[in-house]
């Protein structure tokens, strides 16, 4: 049931008003010395978010805000965040200093179980130790205790990691490259934790690599629970031929659809700029699909076209509120990510965006609360 996402569907892309996210203002910084970037909520087992000590527990990418930004990959840790709705707390780094993985820390999701621990789904980039960083990627589970500690929610930093899911090396493309950098690597990353409320059971999005003539495109992994592990089923959707990166799929159940979302930049679609950065979707009756592009394209929020890489990794949580984080104000040239160090870090964000709601209506229809 692998749903193709075509050149047809672009073609049906237009810009306006109710998937345009407004212009950004002057937001403060989550943490005063780091970049933050690419949040997600801790979930409880039906998918919303969860609270405990009365606040919404969050995880988030984090690094020192020095040096150029694209540097932040080469050293990116998870950190536990919370929020009442009136501003962020940080709750430290997730994992301990050298437990994890990778020799650095990539993107995932966190569900809560009910024995009150915490399953956290994580993205192992290289390997522990190594001398040079590689750009190897695979799923990592740790399973954390939750506790509510005097200062507020804590997690026990202390737990066993285990690899639980990698490409296959062939539906999926391997992402095992030595050398590399950001949209230039095949993707085995950024899993992503959901319950199919039709059968209990449990899933893992894998944004992924597949073959596609002498170059590969992005495709939206799936892997169900079987046992003590994870295997490996048809992608649900594949960019065929029109974008070699999407990145951090997630599904919505909502009003009985499924809604399967993920982000991708301008630069990474084939040929570069023809389709805007931003959020994308689908929908569908059920998990496997088929799947229809919402809007038509597939586009559910892109940034002002006079800002097009201001924000980016739109995550949509049940409620529909979409988080996101800011990235870079437009520069001289066209690609700010580019840019030399000192131009780059003064346009780039490097904290979290304001919160958007979004109104789905009619399975197959996708719009901005404006």
């Amino acid at each position: 049931m692998t749903t193709l996402w075509t050149q047809r569907h672009l073609d049906l892309l237009i810009e306006e008003p109710t998937t345009t996210a407004p212009l950004a203002g002057p937001v403060g910084r989550v943490l005063a010395d780091d970049d933050v970037w690419d949040m997600w909520p801790i979930q409880d087992e039906d998918g919303s978010v969860a609270v405990l000590c009365g606040q919404e527990l969050w995880m988030a990418l984090a690094a020192p805000a020095v040096g150029h930004p694209e540097e932040r990959h080469d050293v990116a840790r998870i950190r536990l965040l919370t929020t009442d709705g009136h501003g962020w707390k940080d709750r430290g780094p997730v994992f301990a200093d050298g437990v994890s993985l990778g020799s650095r820390e990539w993107s995932g999701s966190a569900v809560r179980r009910p024995d009150g621990t915490v399953s956290v789904f994580y993205t192992a980039a290289g390997h522990r130790g190594e001398a040079r960083r590689t750009f190897v990627q695979r799923v990592a589970e740790a399973q954390l205790k939750l506790v509510a500690g005097d200062g507020g929610p804590q997690l026990d930093q202390h737990a066993d990691h285990r690899e639980v899911l990698r490409s296959d090396g062939g539906t999926y493309l391997l992402a095992d490259e030595v050398d590399g950098g950001p949209g230039r690597i095949r993707a085995f990353r950024d899993p992503g934790w959901f319950r199919d409320p039709a059968d209990g059971r449990e899933y893992l999005l894998v944004a992924a690599s597949v073959p596609w003539r002498d170059r590969f495109m992005g495709a939206v992994a799936l892997a169900g629970a079987a046992g003590d592990g994870w295997a490996l089923q048809p992608p649900l959707v594949v960019a065929d031929g029109v974008n070699h990166e999407i990145e951090r799929p997630h599904i919505v159940v909502h009003n009985g659809s499924y809604y399967l979302f993920f982000t991708t930049q301008r630069q990474s679609f084939h040929p570069p700029d023809s389709a805007p950065t931003g959020l994308y979707g689908f929908a569908a009756a059920g998990l496997t699909g088929p799947y229809e592009p919402l809007n038509g394209s597939g586009l559910v929020i892109r940034n002002p076209q006079d800002e097009p890489d201001l924000a980016y990794a739109w995550l949509v949580v049940p409620d529909l509120r979409v988080v996101s984080f800011l990235n870079y104000r437009a520069t001289d040239g066209r690609y700010p990510w580019q840019a030399p160090e000192a131009a780059a870090r003064h346009a780039f964000g490097g904290t979290f965006a304001p919160i958007l709601q979004l109104i789905l209506d009619g399975g197959r229809i996708a719009k901005l609360r404006l």
